[in-house]
């Protein structure tokens, strides 16, 4: 769980959804993850424990990405972020991603965001 994790997240989440032909928007994608890993490495690390990164797509072709981190707190949506911290949680809901977090039962939680893919504009 260092910073190095959010881009290595980045990474894996471009490769995978690019060989899912995921027809949802990836770059917002990334950004979710980025957010979620950032502050799971902020705001979850315990010596001795490791982050976990899931992406699933469902069904109707939406999309979650789960992180899990050791810390039982869960976290805080920020209307107005302070400084320049305190908006990643935010941002997420802006991309129009769906925000839900639980208790692990062995130890942590997990913070998922949907995201949901828009249907085809046609003219």
């Amino acid at each position: 769980m260092t910073p190095r994790s959010v881009r290595l997240a980045r990474l894996h989440i471009r490769r995978r959804l690019t060989m899912w032909l995921w027809p949802g928007d990836i770059d917002d994608a990334l950004l979710v993850t980025s957010e979620l890993v950032a502050n799971a490495v902020r705001h979850g690390r315990l010596p001795g424990h490791e982050l976990w990164l899931r992406v699933t797509e469902l069904k109707d072709r939406a999309l979650n990405i789960d992180v899990s981190d050791p810390v039982r707190v869960f976290p805080e949506v920020r209307t107005e972020p302070e400084g320049e911290s305190g908006r990643g949680l935010l941002v997420v809901t802006q991309l129009g991603a769906e925000l839900d977090w639980f208790l692990r039962a062995d130890v942590g939680k997990t913070v998922r965001a949907c995201l949901v893919v828009s249907p085809p504009v046609t003219r």
